[in-house]
């Protein structure tokens, strides 16, 4: 169930300038990361307003002892693995010590301010190892526009709507927010050719996605049952999972996608914790009537209680003209996490259900988190049908598929009726040529 105790407070101050208020990192978020300085190596710290907690430093100072001391020594490390392997009861302790250290009523600030840095003088890095990837699919208005465009009369697949459809990834390529993504090369083959030819994508688009940090595994051979696969699950960010579409078109049948997809995904560079998340929490989207209900081991009064996000999602366009005239992004959609059709629960539960066993740093992406109308699409190949509608943007420049040069960002919010708000930070990355 959810835990929700006083470091969600909306109430609750920091004495850390420019912390309360914060569109991102206000006291009550705390997301967790892996930094470097130009002359120090990547560690893990903090985001608190625009400053990094050191937390190796911090070690060093005394700031922790017991069990959040163990978190702490855990998340100060090279990569957040070791953190990620940890159970709640460690990370809540972390948690509720770092509240202290940030909150208004602290006796002694020195200590504290001593291992703060400023975010823009650091370097961020992929905030764990990655050791398997899985990419879902359970954006339901993404899976029907796409589907619309090959299939008229039937856009989902029968399987759609028991199934949480799924592929493996590939964990080497996905880069921390910031990092330039280089145009594929692949084999092409348009409906107006014979044979298929070797060259740049013409039609690379993005997909907005929340990517879920697993925690705790499970051991081979033993299933996670729908009422404790939240529980496995350590934190969130958000996933730009490229896709290249004129390869993919090709190459999909009859296995799914490959250089389509492997050649990069991107990032957000922190994790927004499952803790810092609680507050946000909310009812499990209801299915329309006429679908069937989920299988036994994918349904739970808990998860059907609790198991949304209640997340918004944007993605913004920044292109060379738009930089030129020093205009802004392009806001391209809005959409909704409530637009998932399966949960995170279901989605770990039904990963493990045939005794795969998930680790700590394992990442899962949701798939493309569309909405139901054309204003909330989630990748540029339903907000231009295809590239038949092309996007006009207010430089006067036009857009069916990204093109070189263009900078995608994605940014994400979680808000309570009760003013409870917090951000997951920039996802970011612009598109470099291809490959001479």
């Amino acid at each position: 169930m959810a835990r929700v105790d006083q470091t969600h407070s909306p109430s609750l101050k920091s004495w850390v300038p420019g912390a309360d208020g914060h569109q991102d990192f206000p006291i009550q978020n705390l997301p967790i990361g892996i930094f470097s300085t130009q002359d120090s190596a990547a560690r893990g710290g903090v985001a608190i307003g625009d400053e990094i907690f050191d937390l190796s430093a911090a070690l060093k100072a005394g700031l922790f002892s017991g069990v959040a001391s163990e978190a702490a020594e855990a998340a100060s490390g090279a990569t957040l693995n070791d953190y990620l392997a940890l159970d709640g009861r460690r990370r809540r302790a972390l948690r509720g010590r770092l509240s202290e250290l940030f909150g208004a009523v602290l006796a002694n600030k020195n200590k504290v301010a001593a291992c703060l840095l400023p975010a823009d003088g650091c370097l961020m890095h992929l905030p764990a190892h990655v050791g398997d990837y899985t990419d879902f699919y359970v954006g339901i208005h993404h899976a029907t526009n796409v589907g619309k465009q090959f299939r008229p009369d039937s856009p989902l697949l029968p399987n759609y709507k028991y199934v949480p459809i799924g592929y493996h990834g590939r964990a080497s390529s996905i880069c921390p927010s910031g990092i330039p993504v280089r145009r594929p090369k692949g084999q092409l083959k348009p409906p107006t050719e014979t044979t298929p030819a070797y060259g740049p994508s013409k039609r690379l688009d993005y997909e907005l996605e929340i990517g879920i940090w697993v925690g705790q595994g499970n051991k081979l051979g033993s299933p996670l049952s729908i009422d404790n696969a939240y529980e496995h699950v350590a934190g969130f960010c958000l996933l730009n999972d490229w896709s290249a579409r004129d390869i993919q078109a090709w190459e999909y049948q009859p296995l799914g996608p490959f250089l389509s997809k492997n050649f990069g995904s991107t990032i957000s560079n922190w994790i927004v914790t499952a803790e810092a998340l609680e507050p946000f929490r909310m009812p499990r989207s209801e299915r329309p009537d006429g679908d069937p209900a989920p299988l036994p081991y994918l349904d739970s009064a808990s998860d059907r209680k609790e198991g949304g996000l209640n997340i918004e999602l944007e993605v913004y366009l920044l292109t060379p003209g738009l930089r030129e005239k020093k205009l802004q992004p392009h806001l391209v959609g809005a959409s909704h996490a409530r637009h998932m059709y399966w949960s995170v629960a279901q989605m770990v539960a039904h990963h493990t259900s045939n005794g795969c066993n998930l680790q700590p740093g394992d990442f899962l992406g949701s798939g493309t988190i569309s909405g139901p109308d054309s204003t909330s699409c989630g990748s540029l190949l339903e907000s231009t049908v295809g590239g038949t509608a092309p996007l006009t943007l207010e430089s006067g420049e036009k857009r069916s598929f990204l093109e070189d040069g263009d900078e995608v960002i994605m940014r994400a919010r979680a808000r309570t009726a009760d003013g409870l708000s917090i951000g997951f930070g920039d996802c970011r990355a612009s598109i470099l040529p291809a490959n001479p």
